[in-house]
């Protein structure tokens, strides 16, 4: 991996083992020419693995002898571009401890420096132009090297010795602090004691970081809080935190050894962990337990948080569902509307980035988003293939590209539902063509074919994969495992082979076939698309497709409730005719439909509320019973598990005050044990869990303990995203198979 210091490391090598020759960096990886005694070769091979840089990743050595050519010296030659294919490309490192200390020591000639960083750390993706990684091919190349960086550049002997990325005051980059009208205030420490000082008042701030913009406010005054909500036009939605340290976080959170590793890991992602409450204000997360943390990642926010007692908002600096924003002059023109005084920096960003986002699943990480730090994410698949391009779905887009047994997929892009979205989609796109130097060949776009994903890429050459079946592939890619496997795929919804929206599917994959062998019972959404905003709608679909037009009559249920008489004859008319009522068997609008029946909510504010509700109420609750799904297979030539036992259980419940939490905690276990129950009535022993709903920890733990309890192993997301932040990755992976077994 290029950009983790691995050259200094060789050439510091071969001075110890006596050993001269050269380093050089190329397009497919890290060519070294060694010339010495055989038993010093033999030790430099064994230490390339035992002793290299923690950043690194060594997929491969090959050796080769040839013939001496009487070198006195090991050098470090200039990168070439030749090569086959270009090599890994190293995301963005957090500030390494050892700078850490630097930027705060009187004495270094880097105190206070805002953009310190090492052969070890810093920013790497989101500057870089092009392979092989040399400070020529980044947004680093505009800033020459003064007489004092120049001499650590060049000393084998120093921890920056070829750091494609040094600078210090007298020669980097530097700060400027503006106004909302783009009146300057301030440069360099100045700016960020003004800043502090705003933060301080109650300020918003717009603060370019490592991949973009942030906006940021005091965590703990819900008054700043507040508008910020109402400036960035984002009225629950749950706000990242970033906290000083990681004992400011244990005062505010509870936070598990895993949890804390992630925390302090070089990706610096934001953690989900549950919130005591206290140390921020209740807005921040808005009813969720829930809070999204993350430390410091760049010498900035070390630089602000150390004036400061209090934790910061550090969200996105971008409009509601809009893409981040990474230039200057786009931020002036976007967010001085939003914040009060805008932190801007002259190192451009070549690649914007959104934070990670991490959760913790059975003891071990589970990506949600997928961005700083991690981005981009190599994979291996099984096959060959050039130029295969996965363009994703239309909700969380992230897009890959294969290059021979290599994938890569890209950081994540958001909704595709504004024209900047769709600008940024096409954008990346044609950055990681460039990036892999590969044309592509095959557009894989989902099955539904008004995504904008899919209109975006129209060609002869595109292959439509079905939505569900792209999920499972990104799970087996993930883990690298081989078909045959059964897959659950449990989502909001996927356009299926039959015209309805599936989301609730059991899919048997071998090879190049595929078939669905169980599904949960449809129901219809009246309001189609706005059902998925409003979880009254989905339960009122369920409750129609369970008692008919009686359901109408329940007025004692908060869905019902929650319309006048009006709405409620509108809908009935169109969830009896199917007007604009489409079939779905999704599991996410399952989630909706319980969350609304309890009275939890009715209308969500933004995707995925009403579950994350449901599962942060279930999860704080013990109870022993479970709702048990029927699986009937006498309808169909597959399974079907069938909610409407579950649901008058459920009401019964509701009829006698039994509390929402405790409901949703019984419809938890219900779900995870109809896929044990399924699985069983199958004959599988492994199967693999994928879609958005298992981004949910407590569905997915009880499932993983169901399974586990009747010995079936369950296959899990790790890296890639089980959300739609993974769709691309499966749509690679099924059109390379195809491609693959054609030949």
């Amino acid at each position: 991996m290029q950009g983790v210091g691995f050259r200094p490391f060789v050439a510091r090598l071969a001075k110890q083992m006596g050993v001269s020759g050269f380093v050089a960096n190329t397009r497919e990886g890290l060519l070294i020419e060694a010339e010495g005694a055989p038993e010093s070769i033999r030790q430099l091979i064994e230490r390339l693995h035992q002793d290299r840089p923690a950043n690194s990743v060594i997929d491969y050595i090959r050796v080769h002898e040839t013939a001496t050519t009487g070198d006195a010296a090991f050098s470090i030659l200039q990168s070439t571009k030749e090569g086959a294919a270009p090599g890994r490309i190293s995301p963005d490192i957090a500030t390494c401890t050892t700078c850490l200390n630097e930027l705060f020591d009187p004495n270094n000639r880097r105190y206070l420096y805002p953009f310190i960083t090492c052969a070890e750390c810093g920013p790497r993706y989101s500057i870089i132009e092009s392979l092989p990684f040399d400070r020529e091919r980044t947004s680093m190349r505009r800033f020459s090297l003064c007489v004092a960086c120049q001499d650590e550049y060049t000393n084998p002997d120093d921890r920056r010795f070829h750091a494609e990325t040094i600078s210090c005051p007298a020669c980097g980059p530097c700060l400027r602090l503006f106004d909302a009208k783009g009146v300057h205030i301030n440069s360099g420490e100045d700016a960020v004691a003004d800043v502090t000082a705003a933060l301080k008042q109650g300020k918003i701030i717009a603060i370019k970081g490592v991949g973009g913009f942030h906006l940021a406010t005091n965590a703990a005054d819900a008054k700043s809080v507040d508008e910020l909500r109402r400036r960035k036009h984002r009225p629950e939605k749950p706000f990242a935190t970033m906290f000083r340290d990681i004992k400011s976080i244990k005062d505010a959170c509870e936070v598990s050894q895993e949890e804390t590793d992630l925390l302090r890991s070089r990706e610096r992602p934001i953690v989900l962990v549950r919130a005591k409450g206290g140390a921020v204000a209740s807005n921040v997360a808005n009813n969720i337990r829930w809070l999204g943390v993350m430390l410091p990642h760049a010498p900035l926010h070390h630089l602000i948080l150390e004036q400061i007692e209090f934790p910061i908002i550090m969200t996105s600096g971008n409009v509601s569902d809009e893409p981040i924003i990474f230039e200057n002059s786009d931020a002036f023109g976007n967010l001085g509307a939003v914040a009060d005084l805008l932190l801007v920096h002259d190192r451009d960003i070549i690649r914007p980035l959104d934070d990670s986002v991490v959760r913790i699943s059975c003891n071990e990480p589970s990506l949600i988003r997928l961005g700083r730090g991690y981005a981009p994410m190599e994979l291996q698949i099984s096959g060959m293939a050039e130029g295969v391009l996965g363009v994703g779905g239309q909700l969380k887009n992230a897009v890959a590209m294969s290059n021979g047994n290599r994938m890569v997929l890209s950081q994540y892009i958001g909704d595709l539902g504004s024209a900047a979205a769709r600008a940024r989609h096409g954008a990346i796109i044609s950055d990681m063509t460039s990036l892999m130097d590969t044309t592509p060949q095959i557009f894989a776009t989902d099955f539904h074919p008004d995504f904008s994903s899919s209109m975006m890429v129209a060609s002869e050459t595109t292959l439509p994969v079905q939505h569900h079946l792209a999920h499972i592939h990104a799970c087996i890619v993930d883990n690298d495992i081989k078909t045959p496997i059964l897959g659950v795929a449990w989502d909001g919804a996927g356009l299926g082979t039959d015209g309805s929206l599936w989301g609730g599917e059991f899919i048997e994959v071998d090879g190049r076939s595929w078939r669905r062998v169980a599904r949960f019972r449809s129901f219809p959404l009246p309001g189609a698309e706005r059902a998925m905003r409003e979880p009254r709608r989905a339960a009122i679909g369920l409750l129609y497709a369970a008692f008919g037009e009686s359901a109408f009559g329940l007025h004692h249920l908060p869905p019902i409730e929650s319309f006048s008489g009006h709405e409620l004859d509108v809908l009935k008319k169109m969830v009896g005719s199917g007007i604009n009522s489409p079939l779905s068997s999704s599991v996410g609008r399952l989630f909706d439909a319980f969350a609304s029946l309890t009275g939890i909510r009715q209308i969500s504010s933004f995707e995925g509320q009403a579950a994350m509700l449901l599962e942060c109420s279930a999860s704080d609750t013990i109870d022993d019973h479970i709702y048990r799904f029927d699986i009937l297979d006498d309808a169909e030539p597959m399974l079907i598990v069938d909610w409407r036992g579950v649901l008058e259980e459920a009401l019964d419940d509701i009829a006698t005050g039994i509390d929402a939490a405790i409901i949703g905690l019984r419809f938890h276990k219900g779900l995870a044990h109809s896929i044990a129950g399924v699985a069983q009535r199958l004959g599988w022993r492994e199967l693999a869990l994928t879609g958005g709903c298992f981004q949910n920890v407590l569905l997915t733990e009880l499932a993983v303990r169901m399974l586990g309890d009747v010995g079936i192993r369950s296959i899990r997301h790790r890296r890639v995203p089980p959300n739609d932040g993974g769709l691309a990755v499966g749509q690679v992976a099924w059109a390379v198979k195809l491609q693959e077994e054609s030949l």
